[in-house]
C-alpha cells in the first residue's frame, strides 16, 4: 500500500475521529471505519503461509488486530504488522489511515 498522500490520510483520520475526545476514542473511530469499509474475508500471506482474514477486533490494550484463520486454526495478528495482498482488498485505505495515525 502506501499509495495515498498524507493530506488524504489525514482527512480520513479526521472523518473517523471528528467526535473523539481522547486517543481511545480516536482508536474506536478508526476501528469503526475499518469494520464498516474493509471488505472481509480476504486472503493474505503471513510468514509464507496463506491465511484468511475473517474479522477484526479491538483488544483491551488498545490494538486493532486481524482475526486470521487457516484450516481449523485461528490467530490474531496486529493490523500494523499484517501484510496485505496485491491487489489489496476493498476498503484497505482505512488500514493505511490507521497505520498513519498510529505512526
Amino acid at each position: 500500500m502506501g499509495g495515498l498522500d498524507t493530506a488524504v490520510l489525514e482527512a480520513m483520520i479526521e472523518e473517523a475521529t471528528v467526535d473523539a475526545y481522547n486517543e481511545d476514542e480516536q482508536l474506536t473511530g478508526l476501528f469503526t471505519m475499518l469494520e464498516e469499509y474493509l471488505c472481509l474475508p480476504f486472503t493474505t500471506t503471513v510468514l509464507g503461509v496463506e491465511v484468511t482474514v475473517d474479522g477484526l477486533d479491538l483488544t483491551p490494550d488498545g490494538r486493532i488486530v486481524a482475526l486470521c484463520s487457516r484450516g481449523g486454526m485461528r490467530q490474531s495478528i496486529r493490523m500494523l504488522e499484517l501484510p496485505l495482498p496485491s491487489p489489496a482488498p476493498e476498503g484497505a485505505e482505512w488500514i493505511e489511515a490507521y497505520r498513519h495515525w498510529a505512526g
